[in-house]
């Protein structure tokens, strides 16, 4: 028997992944795996498992009642999760926290593998993982435990799921947490992880894409480059990579190998600072031509600082332009508090 892989995706933004055999209710794979997803008759009758397939093909039979899932919401991709049977690997959204569920964020470790930094803008580092590590979502982050300190800071994988080699595109902050440690990380340093988070994830591509990047926030992207190059697309990618110094622009050599490897990729760079070098001076939104909004047939991707997560609203809404779906996630520099 086949069995799909299934990415719960909960309210609280933890994802856990379970196996689910072909002729297996996502509701049963779920609770045999010690997720107690919301549920009640169990028999399509109350409508308590209602959740939304994000992807993926299923089987929802037809031993469920109007009142539970009607025509027009299976149409809209809710499922219930006790009568479906996937065809193929699913993600869910599940509208409950993890913690309603009896479950929460897996928790793994790792060691450093490489440390490579760039200037004195980013850090990318490389981890060595285990074959058993949680998978996650192209687009999805993790926590990571600074060693010694208790606290932990949040990095969007950059690297594609279910490798033993775990990146992270990481900003360097001077006297920041993390940033202090890496200037002195060794090969072999053990590091806790637990995740992974979020909701801002690749869907399935149905229509051209507009991915929108400022500083480090290119991380997911690459993620889900690599997601594409490996699975194939027919639609157009464009990206815009927007940075503040011309310092931060890094891993330009990774997005040209990616525009060989993918069809219909093309990328452009831009620097902020007034005394550039860079021929393209400017914000992402100075340099967002009309032909990557194909009007507003596109799905649009964001990953940066608020202040850049709200300049391209605005200039979507001057614009008159309101996007296929537009998915973000805004973030910001862990900076070590000063003490008094």
């Amino acid at each position: 028997m086949s069995n799909f892989r299934i990415a719960l995706n909960f309210e609280d933004g933890v994802t856990r992944f379970i196996t689910c055999g072909a002729q297996e209710k996502v509701l049963d794979a779920a609770f045999r795996q010690r997720i107690n997803l919301p549920m009640d008759c169990s028999d399509g009758v109350c409508g308590t498992c209602k959740c939304k397939a994000e992807s993926g093909t299923y089987d929802l039979g037809d031993d469920f009642i109007d009142e539970a899932l009607t025509q027009d919401e299976a149409g809209q991709g809710l499922v219930l999760t006790c009568q479906m049977k996937p065809t193929s690997d699913c993600v869910i959204s599940i509208p409950v926290p993890s913690t309603a569920c009896k479950t929460g964020m897996a928790k793994f470790g790792g060691s450093v593998a490489a440390v490579r930094p760039f200037h004195d803008a980013a850090y990318e580092l490389e981890l060595a993982v285990a074959e058993d590590t949680p998978a996650f979502l192209p687009g999805q982050y993790v926590n990571i435990g600074v060693p010694g300190s208790g606290q932990h800071r949040s990095y969007s994988f950059s690297s594609h799921s279910g490798e033993q080699r775990m990146t992270f595109l990481i900003k360097h902050v001077p006297g920041g947490l993390m940033s202090s440690w890496l200037a002195e990380a060794q090969p072999g340093a053990a590091l806790e992880m637990t995740g992974p988070l979020g909701s801002f994830y690749l869907r399935p591509v149905t229509r051209p894409l507009l991915f929108l990047a400022g500083g480090t926030g290119l991380a997911p992207f690459l993620a889900m480059l690599e997601t594409l190059a490996r699975q194939g697309c027919s639609q157009p990618v464009h990206m815009l990579y927007g940075v503040t110094r011309d310092e931060d622009l890094v891993m330009v050599d990774r997005l040209e190998a990616y525009a060989q490897r993918i069809p219909g990729f093309s990328f452009a760079t831009c620097v902020a600072q007034a005394d550039t070098a860079h021929p393209r001076q400017g914000y992402v939104t100075d340099h967002l031509e009309p032909q990557a909004l194909h009007n507003g047939n596109v799905d649009v991707y964001l990953c940066g600082p608020p202040p850049m997560v709200d300049a391209v609203q605005k200039h979507f809404k001057a614009a008159g332009i309101t996007p296929a779906s537009f998915h973000y996630e805004k973030f910001s520099a862990n900076v070590a508090a000063v003490p008094a």
